[in-house]
């Protein structure tokens, strides 16, 4: 049984109920968040989708007939691991909603910590300037397998063909698409293709401040607490 769900995310054993009773008492024993449970909360006046921390993406994709290429700020977030596929919020006033309709294909480039001050002024004024590469003082290149330009300096950029979209009232346009590459820098990777987040050095938006982190020191990994670490996604 455990071999057939051995490439799974999760692993379930059979646990009688005194087993598990055992297992969180060990668990829970000493740990420091459990205070935490009896604090008063606070509500705030505005609601808001305060879950940090926030992917920083630059979202390239190939311009109308005439027009330069386009670099977006957008809202993404990750559908699936295997396969991979990756959901992407553009809203109505962006130019690269346009575009991902009509080219069904784009590059999210992930920024490192020295492309901060371009992420930002792309963000800040893009409905303003026309050539984003040509303002942000970025490098135009060339994607593997979609026809889309990409950021040459960023250090991981997932290539992505649309596969379905949906309207979210009341201004965004909602894409889902599939992974179709994935490339580096080198030194981004180790050999087995997992990320090493310090050579990396990317950084994320805290939604809730709106300010920009590193991601700081590792706390852990995903399944650790069964003792495994393959887990990439």
């Amino acid at each position: 049984m455990e071999d057939e769900f051995a490439g799974d995310r999760r692993r379930f054993l059979a646990l009688s109920g005194a087993t598990i009773a055992g297992l969180l008492s060990t668990i829970t024993s000493g740990c420091s968040y459990a205070p935490a449970a009896h604090r008063i909360r606070e509500r705030l006046d505005e609601a808001g989708p305060m879950l940090p921390p926030v992917p920083a993406i630059l979202l390239t994709v190939a311009g109308a007939e005439g027009n330069p290429d386009e670099i977006s700020v957008v809202w993404s977030f990750v559908l699936n691991g295997n396969p991979p596929q990756i959901g992407v919020s553009i809203a109505d006033e962006h130019v690269a909603q346009s575009l991902v309709e009509r080219h069904r294909e784009f590059v999210l480039n992930v920024p490192s910590r020295e492309m901060v001050e371009p992420f930002d002024r792309i963000d800040m004024n893009s409905s303003r300037v026309a050539d984003k590469f040509e303002f942000s003082g970025l490098t135009r290149g060339e994607a593997v397998v979609v026809a889309a330009p990409t950021v040459r300096e960023a250090p991981i950029q997932v290539e992505c063909r649309v596969i379905e979209s949906i309207r979210l009232p009341p201004m965004r346009q909602v894409f889902f698409v599939d992974v179709l590459a994935t490339t580096v820098l080198p030194g981004v990777c180790d050999e087995e293709g997992r990320l090493n987040v310090a050579t990396a050095d990317v950084f994320g938006m805290t939604a809730g401040s709106g300010e920009f982190f590193t991601m700081g020191d590792p706390i852990g990994h995903i399944g650790k607490s069964v003792g495994r670490s393959d887990i990439k996604y």
